[in-house]
């Protein structure tokens, strides 16, 4: 389940995000960037005569800025945050709304940026030890600040278990999901790395993780 969602939380919980990954650019300063939106955002609110019509992403660093420097359309805030209640910024809002919506779990679970971000985790994992206990510390120290409990390392390993297996099986679908994302990974066996990647995208998504 879902806490309450406060003023700039979509914003935290994105950098929070590219932040444990390894992803997130901490330079400070520079022009608006462009992250992930999807296509043709934009359109509907737009001018045929303006020259913010069509959004067009960025690339390299620009995709991993913190939300503070995301480019704003006052008629169309970023997606991802508006359904955690961002305003448009046409009209001043002296506090955000309180929601728990079934689209915010999407979001967190499905936003390019956020799949991109787990992968990104899991890679680093991988490459940090090979023996999966050492890994998992490794991941929960990142997002929870703390090691795994016995029973809970015991269910998050049969999970990946599970994982490993389903993408085994599917090496289609192991091959699309850790090509998410402008990044490269750098795990060279894409089963392993889809299985870990969705199981740090499963932790990722506790409620110890978003809202505490």
């Amino acid at each position: 389940s879902r806490g309450p969602r406060y003023r700039l939380d979509a914003e935290i919980i994105r950098d929070q995000a590219l932040a444990a990954s390894g992803l997130l650019v901490r330079k400070l300063g520079g022009p608006s960037v462009k992250p992930y939106q999807p296509d043709g955002v934009w359109a509907a609110v737009a001018m045929p005569e303006s020259n913010t019509r069509k959004y067009v992403a960025g690339s390299g660093d620009e995709l991993y800025r913190r939300s503070l420097y995301w480019f704003w359309k006052r008629s169309a805030p970023p997606t991802s945050l508006d359904i955690f209640n961002a305003p448009s910024r046409e009209v001043c809002v002296v506090r955000r709304d309180r929601t728990n919506t079934p689209l915010q779990a999407l979001v967190t679970l499905n936003d390019p940026q956020f799949v991109e971000a787990a992968r990104a985790l899991a890679d680093a994992a991988l490459a940090w030890s090979t023996n999966d206990s050492l890994r998992l510390d490794f991941i929960a120290r990142r997002l929870l600040a703390r090691p795994l409990e016995a029973d809970e390392q015991e269910l998050v390993l049969a999970t990946l278990a599970e994982l490993s297996a389903h993408y085994r099986a599917d090496p289609g679908a192991a091959a699309d999901l850790v090509a998410v994302g402008a990044s490269k990974p750098q795990a060279s066996e894409p089963a392993t790395l889809a299985a870990w990647t969705m199981l740090v995208n499963q932790l990722m998504n506790l409620d110890e993780v978003l809202c505490k």
